[in-house]
């Protein structure tokens, strides 16, 4: 039993390292990427705490280096699919009963392993089956995955002291009780922070869970659910399988327990997850938690007063980095006439001089795509724009796909605001520009807002205080993360909490408070210390 109240502070974010030339950093991570390529990997669910192999074998190879196999993960049936749910359900009980300071230790432990002996090899298992360089790993699956860890045990021990007041004679207590049920945790391919967090916010909470990676990122998840192991997480408490998608809903949508849903995916499929939810809502214990985070058509609003060197290093960032394989990557741009043809200038030439190739090349600024889908698709709309006269590639536009999937960073300039790159979502390497009449800034603002049903993530870039203070006012709900001066991407846990509405999500706010009580159920306690003995009130005697 509790004997005392515990409250974990405020952390710092981890610090990031540069991998700069010579570092102790960039030698260790070169070793790790060797250590994991030298071998051919076996990857099993985990399900109550044990390995479970299906037999059906699929390959994982690096999208930069297809000759290379990385290892094989086993396809997760639908029993083991079943079989996970079991055994979330039978951990549940002691799970939720833990004392909750017992819970964060747990997940406090696999940030500093993850920090100090798993750093490389968590980073080199995203770089190379994900194929992302150095430094966009270092931030993503060691900074951030960090920071989720251990800023979510802060902000719940927020949550756990929230009190109501309570009257003479009486005393009011809240408590956070855990979802009734499990919770079903599906997670993209493009961070694997956003592995780790999705799954282990809902546990923190006494949840228990079944955790789905995209295929493409089953390598990192795999080696992040070891890690949790190591930190003490017991069994069943998360279940990590590698089932197909339809089936795995079928099976979890359809489930009396079904108690919610921590998604990163499309908003197509979100859209689908929330339709079969809906046509089940009779089945359910209770009403499901629905929490996702989808798409972006991320936009760069420049107005006439900007630096333009500002300007060029917020499109070339936040477009390029990761093949703009981000839901928050700049994706379509609105360039004032007096500065267009300098930005433009510019920019080409910034994007000339990016280096495409590998991840153990370090001077790769650009990686691959994350698979032969998505590469066909970003190269659809490239060669449209190619034909189009609508549309013109400024720079970029080379695909190939001999050695991996590689698609040079791609400019596409069009006058036409409702074309279709600046409205659909792409994921990947291309911008799209659109030069508005520098006079225009107020109408611009309103394509920006209409053009696209999405609401992720957007920044204005000026040195006009007048014009910042406009566009964040008239683009209030066109992005749940705004940016002044910046590129729209790069949002720090416990500094920008991040999430979307409109299409791109429920803006549920992960690395935030926010995102936690979707995880816990309320319950109000009133203990009355002197009952009244009558039903009678001093009203109801006439004088």
């Amino acid at each position: 039993m509790n004997i005392g109240y515990f409250h974990y502070p405020l952390p710092g974010n981890e610090p990031v390292k540069s991998y700069a030339p010579g570092s102790t950093e960039k030698k260790l991570l070169k070793k790790a990427l060797v250590e994991l390529k030298s071998v051919e990997h076996d990857i099993p669910a985990i399900i109550g705490g044990k390995e479970i192999r299906s037999g059906i074998k699929i390959k994982m190879r690096p999208p930069h280096e297809l000759s290379h196999t990385l290892g094989y993960f086993h396809r997760s049936n639908k029993e083991q699919v079943e079989s996970a749910i079991k055994a979330a359900l039978m951990a549940k009980t002691s799970w939720e009963r833990m004392n909750w300071e017992n819970r964060a230790s747990i997940f406090l432990k696999a940030a500093d392993l993850l920090a100090g002996k798993y750093r490389y090899i968590m980073n080199a298992s995203t770089m190379l089956g994900q194929s992302k360089n150095a430094y966009q790993a270092e931030i993503d699956s060691a900074c951030e995955l960090i920071d989720f860890l251990r800023f979510n045990v802060h902000y719940l021990s927020e949550i756990y002291r929230q009190q109501p007041i309570s009257s003479p004679g009486m005393h009011n207590r809240l408590e956070y009780r855990s979802l009734e049920g499990f919770v079903l945790a599906i997670t993209p391919f493009n961070f694997t922070a956003i592995g780790g967090n999705l799954p282990t916010s809902a546990a923190l909470c006494g949840n228990v869970v079944v955790w789905k990676p995209a295929d493409t990122q089953v390598f990192s998840a795999h080696i992040f659910m070891k890690i949790l192991q190591e930190a003490g997480l017991p069994d069943g408490v998360i279940n990590l399988v590698y089932a197909n998608g339809p089936e795995l809903g079928d099976i979890c949508f359809g489930h009396l327990d079904f108690a919610g849903i921590h998604f990163t995916g499309s908003t197509a499929v979100f859209n689908q997850i929330w339709k079969h939810i809906g046509e089940n809502i009779g089945k359910y214990r209770s009403y499901p938690r629905i929490v996702g985070e989808t798409g972006g058509k991320d936009f760069v609003l420049v107005h006439r007063e900007a630096e333009v060197d500002v300007v060029v290093t917020a499109l070339a960032r936040g477009a390029f980095e990761f093949q703009g394989q981000k839901c928050s990557a700049a994706s379509r741009a609105y360039l004032p006439s007096n500065l267009a043809a300098k930005i433009k200038e510019k920019l080409i030439h910034v994007i000339q001089s990016m280096k495409v190739g590998g991840v153990e090349d370090f001077s790769n600024f650009v990686n691959a795509i994350i698979d032969e889908r998505s590469f066909d698709k970003i190269k659809g709309y490239i060669d449209r724009a190619s034909s189009d006269p609508a549309a013109s590639i400024l720079v970029g536009g080379k695909a190939d796909k001999t050695i991996g999937y590689f698609i040079h960073p791609t400019l596409i300039e069009t006058t036409d605001p409702g074309y279709a790159t600046l409205k659909e979502e792409i994921f990947g390497p291309v911008l799209t520009i659109f030069v508005y009449d520098e006079n225009k800034f107020e109408e611009t603002m309103d394509l920006v807002d209409n053009t696209s049903n999405y609401a992720l993530t957007g920044s204005v870039i000026s040195t006009n205080r007048q014009a910042i203070e406009l566009a964040t006012e008239r683009l209030r709900h066109s992005a749940g993360n705004f940016y002044v001066n910046d590129k729209p991407t790069g949002a720090v846990v416990g500094q920008q909490p991040f999430g979307g509405a409109r299409g791109s999500g429920t803006n549920d706010k992960a690395g935030s408070i926010l995102n936690l009580y979707r995880w816990l159920s309320a319950r109000t306690i009133k203990e009355t210390f002197d009952p009244p003995t009558g039903y009678e009130y001093p009203f109801l005697t006439e004088a």
